[in-house]
């Protein structure tokens, strides 16, 4: 990790102001034209996502939000890394459990097209690749059909280009949330909570961290100066 060179405006103490109303690590039931992976499901995931010839000795995952600071999966070398042709955004909705309720929706982060993205990347243990992978199929796709499907890319991490396995929205997806602006992005932030925390928690978790490996996003960084001042004028008046 790198020293901090920024002091974050959005701290623990915000957070602290937004806290889940009930503790449940219950998967909610899918939303309704969607269902429950299976086992087969991750199987033929895990089959079709290594099927072609040239892939690599090398497994590697590009991690962009809650995979930074919470992996789901065991890990043998951690390096940061560039992605281009995608960027960070809060576009996957909306969630009314986890990190939401129906009276204030979270909108959680995913890989959406443009641009470029500066993120983690975490390489497999060889002999237990598939059953890595599937801890991420299971975290990330447990309802299908996925709207952020996996897929590889090509990331540059110094003087090397690898292949790696991220997740990335689908603009056709039902749970695809676009056209909001920063504010709106913020306003939603700063109120949204639901049985595993605050999307403010959510919010600080990742830039902290970004910010640990020496990764500054612009965007994500006035987001936190935006929802600290929010949660400030409702609880710090």
């Amino acid at each position: 990790m790198l020293s901090r060179t920024r002091q974050m405006r959005l701290t623990p103490r915000h957070v602290a102001h937004l806290q889940p109303t009930t503790i449940d690590v219950a998967l909610p039931k899918p939303p309704v034209g969607m269902r429950e992976a299976t086992q087969a499901d991750y199987d033929a995931a895990i089959a079709h996502l290594f099927s072609e010839a040239d892939h690599h000795e090398e497994t590697w995952v590009f991690a962009y939000g809650s995979l930074i600071w919470r992996p789901a999966c065991d890990y043998v070398e951690v390096r940061t890394g560039r992605l281009h042709g995608w960027h960070r955004r809060f576009c996957l909705g909306w969630n009314t459990g986890f990190r939401g309720s129906p009276e204030n929706p979270g909108l959680m982060l995913a890989l959406d097209r443009g641009g470029a993205c500066n993120g983690a990347l975490y390489r497999l243990p060889p002999d237990t690749r598939d059953e890595n992978v599937q801890k991420l199929l299971e975290r990330e796709m447990s309802w299908l059909p996925s709207s952020f499907p996996p897929r590889w890319v090509k990331v540059k991490s110094g003087d090397r280009t690898v292949r790696a396995l991220t997740f990335c929205i689908d603009r056709h997806s039902g749970r695809y949330v676009a056209g909001l602006s920063e504010e709106q992005i913020a306003d939603m932030l700063a109120t949204a909570t639901g049985t595993r925390g605050s999307m403010a928690d959510y919010l600080y978790s990742t830039v902290s961290h970004l910010e640990d490996m020496g990764i500054h996003d612009p965007h994500m960084w006035r987001l936190q100066h935006m929802v600290a001042e929010r949660i400030e004028a409702v609880y710090e008046r």
